[in-house]
């Protein structure tokens, strides 16, 4: 149990809602302002509409934004309804700018309209800055609050600065060095601004090799930059190097879970289903053209077991393999498309290259299908007492695994080299594709030895 000094959380967030819940202004403010700030979210969302109207009452708009920006977007949608126009301003004004982007970005147009102008003009038009961004791009993640300084500027100079516009900006551990005319030249740290003399410039302190991303620069190319880099925080310039804002890391490890959720989603073929706040009917339109779509699909097996009707009518026994031919297959592509949809999201493919990894998930494939069809061999000659049929199914196996972690690594590559969607690889689909090619291996195999079978 999580405790808070000598009270578990659960005893302390008890007494903060029962003072909410008792009108009790003074102690809940006591309680519940020493929480850090995810778990004064916790407490807000376990409260009833009724307190949570208290907690409006009893926090500033400043005090509330810390709260709001803890929310995810749907329980934004439902908190906003409940707050007074004038108060919701203050806590749009108070909140950084890609914060409230984020939220506007999932309301109706009238409503962003109604809500922009009831803004700080300053506030209003950062917001609406990011909004014109293309999304999913470092432009429309990053954020306006940061602190730039000049390469003339000495470090006190700096550090005044810092004093001033610090308490406002989302970050201050990395400090952006722009030329008069706004460009970015060079990047220092509060670390050497406070191993340095006050007297020296920061010209003579910073970096000039600043890693820095493009406005149109996809998302998930800046969270890896900024996870590569150890970096709290990436400059982003325009086409011209004039410096707009940055990305910091909270912001990049989002990006890297709803990528990582996106990926899951086309793993499985249930994109954009797979969060648990998408309600069920929603959920089934969004999987069932897969699952319509892998069923006709899978009528191929079908075909190919008539086609090699006479091969099962002559060795019945056959059949009784098909189930395992097919489930190690499918278990093994969907093993292959795993490590190339991992490769391809975190840049190893191209590290690697293409054949490296080819080559490495065929023989992959082809070792485990040694080890799995010597045993499978083994087992049924002995069960069977039938060295053929063993060997039939072992053979099988062994093609079938190879062939299976070929198809899985090839086919989300050749997808993503064509800019197609993605989620066409998805694990169903390949499972299915090497349940049909399995079959036409094992068949074929059967086939061919079938004289020494009977």
């Amino acid at each position: 149990m999580v405790k808070l000094n000598d009270q578990t959380r659960e005893d302390y967030m008890n007494q903060i809602i029962h003072a909410a819940v008792q009108d009790d202004i003074d102690q809940f403010r006591e309680l519940f302002l020493e929480l850090h700030p995810a778990d004064q979210t916790d407490v807000f969302l376990s409260l009833g509409e009724e307190d949570r109207r208290r907690v409006y009452a009893f926090l500033s708009p400043e005090e509330f934004a810390e709260i709001f920006e803890g929310l995810d977007v749907e329980e934004q949608k439902e908190i906003a309804v409940e707050l007074n126009k004038q108060y919701a301003a203050e806590v749009f004004n108070n909140m950084y700018a890609d914060d409230v982007a984020d939220f506007l970005g999932e309301l109706e147009n009238e409503n962003v309209t109604d809500i922009l102008h009831a803004m700080d003009d300053e506030d209003a038009r950062d917001v609406r800055e990011l909004l014109t961004y293309e999304e999913e791009t470092a432009g429309a993640i990053m954020t306006k609050e940061f602190v730039s300084i000049k390469a003339a500027n000495t470090v006190s100079e700096v550090i005044e600065l810092l004093r001033e516009e610090g308490p406002d900006a989302e970050t201050i551990y990395y400090l952006y060095v722009t030329d008069v005319h706004g460009k970015l030249v060079g990047v220092t740290s509060i670390r050497d601004l406070i191993t340095s003399t006050s007297e020296k410039t920061i010209e003579s302190i910073m970096s000039n090799r600043v890693v820095a991303v493009n406005i149109h620069t996809d998302q998930e190319e800046v969270a890896q930059l900024i996870q590569k880099y150890d970096f709290l925080a990436a400059p982003v310039v325009t086409d011209d190097n004039m410096l707009v804002g940055i990305v910091t890391v909270d912001d990049a490890l989002d990006v890297l879970e709803e990528e990582a959720t996106e990926d899951f989603g086309e793993l499985t073929a249930s994109r954009g289903s797979t969060d648990i706040s998408v309600n069920s009917f929603k959920a089934a339109k969004i999987r069932a053209p897969w699952i319509v779509l892998l069923m006709f699909l899978g009528l191929g097996t079908a075909e190919v077991i008539g086609r090699f009707e006479a091969t099962l009518e002559s060795v019945v026994l056959l059949a009784a393999f098909i189930p395992l031919i097919m489930g190690s297959a499918g278990n093994t592509g969907t093993q292959s498309l795993a490590v190339s949809v991992r490769a391809l999201a975190t840049g190893n493919l191209e590290k690697r290259g293409l054949w490296k990894t080819i080559t490495r998930e065929f023989f992959t494939g082809f070792f485990i299908g040694i080890m799995s069809g010597i045993v499978i061999a083994v087992l049924l000659a002995v069960i069977y007492q039938n060295i053929m049929l063993g060997l039939i199914v072992g053979m099988s196996i062994l093609l079938s695994l190879g062939t299976a972690s070929v198809i899985g690594t090839i086919i989300p590559l050749a997808i993503d080299k064509m800019k197609m969607d993605p989620a066409i690889a998805s694990g169903p689909f390949i499972t299915t594709l090497c349940d049909i090619i399995s079959l036409l291996i094992y068949f074929t195999v059967a086939t061919s030895f079938i004289p020494y079978v009977q």
